[in-house]
Formats: C-alpha cells, structure tokens, sequence
C-alpha cells in the first residue's frame, strides 16, 4: 500500500507542478536553520505562536527557527505530501496525530525515543496525551497543546424554555432540543432550533460526532482496521437524525460546522465547539456557558489539539530541534499559550500552577473541558486514517441528510475495503 500511495503521489507531483524546494536550507556557518510549517488559527493565536518561536530564538543564538503559515490543516496535506515525495519537507511539521500513520508509511518523519526518554519534561505530560504520540512502540510526535469539544449553550434561552438543569443524559439532550425549538415570531416556522449540528465529511465533522460514538460504547477502528458497523457508532448517528427529523436541529453550511455566528445570534441554543472560541465569545457579549457531553453508556470526549512532527534530516538539525521540543512543552511555552489562546496547556505543571488556576476561576468554563481529559481518548493514527476519516464523515453526513445510519456506515465499510484491498 505504501509503494502505491508514493506512486500516486509522485503522479500528483508531476501534474501539479508543486515540487516545492528550498524547505530545508543547509546550517550556515554556526547557526542551524529549520524550518517550521504550520497552519494555526485564528490569526491571533498565529501572532502568539510566532512571539514564542522569536523567544526561543533570542534564548538560542545558533539555533534560528523559521515558522511558516502554510494554510489551514485540510488545505495542508496535499502540500505536505507533495513536500515529501519532492524531497523538500520542511525539519518541524505541525500537523493533528491522526496523520502519524500515513507519515510513518512514507518513512517521512523519525521517531523521537531517545529525546523523549531524555525530556525533563517527560513527567510533566497528561497521560492522556501519550495515545497520540505512540505507534508501533515508537513515539512520532509531541503535543503542542491540547483541548477538548463540549457543548456550549445560551442559559437565557433555557431559562426562557423552562430548562432548569442541563442534560446530562441523551434522552434529556433530546428533551432539551424539542424544547428550544421555538417559532419565536408566529409565522409557522421555526426561528430558534435547539441545536447547530455539524455538517460534511470533513475531520471537524469527525471530531465533535466521535465523543458520541464513544459515549455509546462504538468505535471506528478495531485495531489498525476500521470498524464503523457496530451498535455504538449507529446509536451516535441515529441520535443526529432523531434531532433533524425532529425539526430540533439546524444543519451546519457544508465543511462549516466550526462557525458560531448562529449560536451568537441566537438562532440556535446548543452548540459543540472548543475552549477556542471563548476570547470571540467573550468578546460577543453573549450569555453562555458550557456543559460535558451528553452520556449513552458512558461520559466521553476526544482528545483535540495538534502536534510536531521530526521530519528525516542532519543529525545537526535533529540536535536543535530537540532542543526546540523540551522547549514546547515546557512551562515557559505552554503557560504563555493557554493563557493568550484558551487552549488547555499539555503540561501538568502548569495546569497546577497558582497563574493558571487563577486563569481558571476567571473563565470557569474551562473546567469543563479539563475535567473532561480525564476520560477523553484519541482518534485513531493507523495509516490508513485519512481514508478511515473521509469515509465516516460521509456516513455521518448521508444520515444527517436522511439515509439510515446502519445503511450509511455499512456503505462507507464497504468503500474503506475497497480502498484498503487496492
């Protein structure tokens, strides 16, 4: 499989004509050069990343990282793919672990074991974060930070509903959406839908509909094989399209379900987002809070956020960039990032500390996405993901849209064996 993907890449190369060079300039005199690509967002967040990178340079005179934007994380792989088949990857990739597997296939990236049993920050990390970095007993990546998806809603629109307690179950998530679901101007429609669902085939699609496939009990891979026919993932989906043909839920633009805007004008009452969008929120003016995931079987969430990747270059290189990784999980890098961004920082230490315990009380609704890392799990990182990925989002999407959940992920099963057999 391996052979074919790097054939069809190189095809991809000479048609494109996106050879890229120049990613990994040669140390010049003293100073090692790497170079870093990346593709976080919003633009705020951006400029705090780039006033780290520039401290750990000024820390580390021979040592010169140059961090690139390259575009947003589904925009990305074709880039990163054709970088890599040309030869031209850049030294540091930041990139979401569930890639882990294809960079492995392509011999792409190298594993990290030795700095990793080196780090002094070993300790510090959230154990829930090692099922990221780990494939066949190698570790292939280091969290940059992490978070978590929950459910934000409206507590004004509740109150006015007669909603005195938030769901906690999936029948009271029901219950709830019916009853947010107002035609608030008496002209025989709804104006005012319960929940905004997240529409498309895309991985944020994947991301806020995988905690209920957990929640009940599912999986999507069994092993390094998808497993999308089992009673936990077709509860999660027919829970999505009691919601539509109930009329209690709105349905998200394709590839949109991130946007806020509807949640913010109170056209809808419920959403499932990030810790990520509490600076806009706050800065709305809107009343919100925030609640866990509703619970089938179990409490439930997935582990968000993304990761470096050490790309195949000189010992030099592989020597700073060491360097460069102690330096993003340590305490220095991951206080400064979760205080300037809402991200939850992936050092303990720090989560620990009195600065951000104090951050915490001044934006209780962080607690909820931290105590949901208690229990939160990571997408898979076999190789084949992005297939696996790709094809659960059409199942969610097709059932959304009024195909039968059983029938919906049994079609995508067949296709990821297709496309795995070839």
């Amino acid at each position: 499989m391996a052979q074919t993907l790097r054939s069809l890449l190189i095809c991809f190369i000479l048609i494109s004509g996106l050879i890229l060079s120049g990613c990994q300039p040669a140390a010049n005199g003293d100073i090692v050069r790497l170079t870093l690509w990346q593709g976080i967002s919003p633009p705020s967040n951006r400029d705090v990343f780039q006033t780290l990178v520039q401290r750990f340079n000024a820390a580390h005179p021979q040592i010169e990282i140059e961090s690139l934007y390259v575009g947003q994380p589904d925009q990305q792989i074709p880039k990163i793919l054709t970088a890599v088949v040309g030869n031209a990857a850049p030294d540091l990739l930041w990139y979401v672990p569930t890639l882990t597997g294809q960079l492995v296939e392509l011999e792409a990236i190298q594993p990290l074991d030795d700095w990793w049993q080196r780090s002094p920050f070993r300790d510090q990390l959230d154990p829930a974060l090692t099922e990221t970095m780990s494939l066949e007993d190698h570790i292939w990546s280091v969290p940059f930070a992490t978070n978590n998806a929950a459910v934000f809603y409206r507590p004004s629109l509740f109150k006015a509903a007669g909603i005195e307690q938030i769901p906690q179950t999936w029948e009271d998530f029901r219950a709830a959406a019916q009853r947010l679901t107002q035609d608030t101007d008496d002209d025989g429609r709804a104006d005012q839908h319960g929940i905004f669902l997240s529409l498309g085939k895309g991985e944020w699609t994947v991301f806020v509909w995988l905690p209920f496939v957990y929640s009940a009990g599912g999986q999507i891979a069994a092993g390094t094989q998808p497993d999308l026919v089992n009673s936990g993932a077709i509860a999660a989906l027919q829970l999505g399209a009691d919601l539509v043909r109930s009329g209690s839920a709105v349905l998200s633009a394709p590839e949109r379900g991130f946007e806020i805007d509807s949640f913010i004008a109170g056209k809808v009452a419920m959403q499932v987002t990030g810790p990520w969008t509490l600076p806009q929120l706050q800065d709305s003016g809107i009343d919100f809070d925030v609640f866990p995931f509703p619970v089938s079987d179990r409490p439930a969430a997935v582990v968000g956020g993304e990761s470096f990747f050490l790309g195949k270059t000189t010992p030099e290189k592989t020597q700073a960039a060491y360097k460069f990784l102690d330096y993003v999980l340590s305490p220095e890098f991951q206080q400064t990032w979760a205080l300037e961004t809402g991200y939850l920082p992936a050092n303990i230490t720090v989560r620990n500390s009195d600065t951000y315990q104090q951050f915490v009380q001044d934006n209780p609704s962080l607690q909820v996405f931290l105590k949901q890392m208690d229990w939160a799990r990571s997408r898979p990182i076999i190789p084949g993901y992005t297939y696996l990925s790709e094809n659960f989002g059409r199942a969610i999407e097709a059932s959304l849209l009024g195909t039968s959940p059983e029938e919906a992920l049994k079609q995508s099963q067949k296709r990821l064996q297709l496309i795995l057999q070839e």
